[in-house]
C-alpha cells in the first residue's frame, strides 16, 4: 500500500518514478541514471538494505542528492544514525503522503 500510494502522489505531482524491488536494483538505477534528483527507500529492503543503499549513494556514487528513509522502525537512534550517514530526513509508516510531498518539494527546491 505504500509504495503504490508514493507512486500514485509523485505521479500526480510531475515527477518522473523509478521503482527498485530490492537495494541491488536501486543501487543499479541510480548507477544508469544520473539525472535522478532524489532517492525515497525503505531501511528493510532484499538483497541491500536502505543504510546500505544511503552509504552507497554518498561515498560511491559520490551523490549530493537528497535521500528520505521510510520506515516503521520507531527508534531515535535508528533514526539519527539514518542521519548520520547521509539521509536527509525519516518519515514513518504510516506515510503521511501530504507531509512526504511537502519535504520532498522542499528537499528538491534547496538543492536547486
Amino acid at each position: 500500500m505504500t509504495l503504490r500510494a508514493l507512486k500514485y502522489q509523485f505521479q500526480k505531482d510531475g515527477y518522473e518514478i523509478y521503482q527498485a524491488n530490492n537495494g541491488r536494483e536501486a543501487q543499479k538505477i541510480l548507477m544508469e541514471n544520473d539525472d535522478i534528483n532524489m532517492m525515497i527507500s525503505d531501511i528493510y529492503m532484499p538483497l541491500i538494505n536502505g543504510l546500505e543503499l544511503i552509504t552507497y549513494v554518498r561515498k560511491n556514487l559520490r551523490r549530493n542528492i537528497p535521500i528520505i528513509m521510510v520506515s516503521r522502525v520507531n527508534v531515535e537512534d535508528t533514526i539519527t544514525f539514518t542521519k548520520e550517514l547521509g539521509a536527509n530526513d525519516y518519515h514513518l509508516k504510516p506515510i503521511d503522503l501530504e507531509k512526504i510531498s511537502n519535504n520532498v518539494k522542499q528537499l528538491l527546491k534547496a538543492n536547486g
